[in-house]
């Protein structure tokens, strides 16, 4: 796996990176600047001891599936019960030119990592055939032990109503769902709620490491699994032989800071991208010929919403349903074609295309789920500080329902949650990129969830990091992609051992 180029390159890069500051490490990982701040804790043999019991994945042949147990708290790992762990493997396709293991772990929070090496395999093949991809289930969700906050039925009465609303009574009630929200947690979840951060991953990364008989990894995340990429390279910076972070999280600061720039970036790819996309395409839509007149279209259909919503078996959709679905689709330009087909059965719903109506269906009656929220809540209250206050809450929220409603009138609601959570924040994590290989990381300029500025500030924190920022498209996740820039980029790192030595910008700007 290690070329003796590799081994020379990672000499090198230590030998410069010792000159920096040393890391800011959690309260409980007290190494000095000559230790890895990781194995300042040594973990007991009970863990390190286990065998992972491989067998093939139900309903994906080509994966391999085990288990493993966590300390429930890293930092005591005799309290409490242990945690499980479901972990898959996809086996190098070429063995004879394998280089390693690459382990990727999944975004939200609130995601499942553990069928992830699929995608990846078949999206990537050349990646494929050199590394083992592995992941898994982070605590808290899927087939590992999970976290559980409310049942579906209470769970609709968190995302009902019409966040835009400010009336004293409409405040009232949203803050009251969101209290609801929390008791739940604590009453299905409370003595597991503590552990369900980002640094406690990492640590059962480094486990998981150690028992696939790996010195060092690879690793690719998108999303929120950049900031578990972060976390874990300044932890085990020793373990790290490349790490790709892709469309990033502002992980050098804390949740609130970054999550209170999100209703600029989604309001940004809306009107930017979305709206002038489906204007082009008014002879099929029928929804505007301007960017203008569709986005005056869709507050009529969410007015109209609001005095009455679409009612339909089971289904209710809303103005915080339509809000919900268009977030969800303009992740990927993919899903601007479906967003446009469900838009149009909104115009009449009883006369609507069966196809578009089934469409809307998906798209507006489906949008997150109790299961990920109680992981995502876990995590981006329980990771870094929040504001207790309330009423601060409900002046932002107030401001960004005004300035950039489309998620922004959300912002009562999941930071009112943050507000009440009852865990105290996880010890800090600062990163600072020291002892770490060139790390490579993606972000598009219109990404509406992990918007390009928050990748700037992520980028200048992960010192020796290399930007790529793509040009090409305005998504969330660039790698694997239709970008041969990106594409390209990415392979060069990962299998050819060669970091561009330089940000960049993909496309590759064309000459004269």
């Amino acid at each position: 796996m290690n070329t003796t180029a590799s081994r020379s390159r990672r000499a090198a890069v230590v030998a410069a990176t010792a000159l920096l500051a040393g890391l800011a490490l959690p309260a409980t990982a007290n190494a000095d600047s000559g230790r890895n701040p990781g194995d300042a804790e040594r973990t007991p043999a009970r863990y390190t001891q286990q065998t992972l019991d491989w067998q093939p994945c139900a309903g994906q042949p080509a994966l391999e599936c085990a288990t493993m147990a966590v300390p429930r708290d890293w930092h005591h790992p005799g309290v409490g019960a242990d945690l499980t762990i479901a972990v898959s493997r996809h086996r190098a396709t070429d063995p004879a030119h394998r280089k390693g293991a690459l382990m990727e772990t999944a975004g939200g929070p609130g995601g499942q990592g553990l069928l992830r090496p699929m995608d990846l395999a078949q999206g990537a093949p050349k990646v494929a055939a050199a590394y083992d991809i592995v992941s898994f289930d982070q605590r808290g969700v899927g087939r590992s032990t999970r976290a559980a906050c409310q049942t579906p039925e209470e769970f609709q009465e968190f995302l009902a109503g019409d966040y835009r609303d400010q009336s004293p009574e409409a405040i009232d009630q949203v803050i009251a769902n969101s209290r609801k929200l929390v008791e739940g947690c604590e009453k299905n979840s409370g003595d597991l709620l503590p552990f369900l951060t980002t640094e406690q991953t990492a640590r059962d990364m480094d486990l998981y490491r150690s028992l696939l008989g790996e010195k060092r990894i690879s690793y690719y995340g998108a999303s929120y699994a950049t900031m578990i990429g972060a976390y874990y390279g300044t932890l085990f910076p020793h373990r790290v032989e490349w790490m790709v972070l892709d469309s990033n999280i502002g992980f050098e600061g804390t949740w609130e800071q970054y999550e209170l720039g999100q209703p600029m970036s989604f309001q940004r790819r809306f009107e930017e991208d979305f709206l002038p996309w489906m204007a082009a395409r008014d002879a099929t839509y029928h929804w505007g010929s301007t960017p203008a007149e569709v986005g005056a279209h869709w507050e009529q259909r969410r007015a109209a919403l609001h005095d009455q919503p679409i009612t339909d078996g089971s289904l209710t959709l809303g103005p915080n349903q339509l809000d919900n679905g268009t977030i969800n689709a303009i992740y990927s330009e993919k899903a601007f074609p479906l967003l446009a087909s469900g838009l149009t059965a909104l115009d009449d719903w009883q006369g609507a295309d069966p196809t578009a109506k089934e469409t809307a269906r998906r798209l507006f009656g489906q949008y997150l789920s109790p299961e990920f929220l109680a992981e995502y809540f876990s995590v981006t209250c329980g990771d870094t500080p929040w504001t207790k206050d309330l009423n601060t809450w409900i002046e932002r929220g107030a401001e960004n329902t005004a300035r950039n409603p489309l998620i922004g009138a959300r912002t009562l609601a999941f930071s009112s949650v943050c507000a009440l959570w009852p865990t105290a924040p996880a010890p800090e994590v600062k990163v600072t990129g020291a002892h770490l290989p060139p790390v490579l990381m993606l972000n598009s300029l219109h990404d509406p969830a992990t918007y390009y500025e928050a990748a700037l500030g992520a980028h200048r924190a992960l010192r020796g990091s290399e930007l790529v920022t793509v040009t090409s498209n305005g998504n969330h996740g660039q790698y694997p992609g239709s970008d041969p820039c990106v594409t390209d980029t990415v392979e060069r790192y990962l299998l050819d051992d060669r970091a561009p030595g330089h940000d960049l910008t993909c496309p590759v700007p064309q000459a004269g």
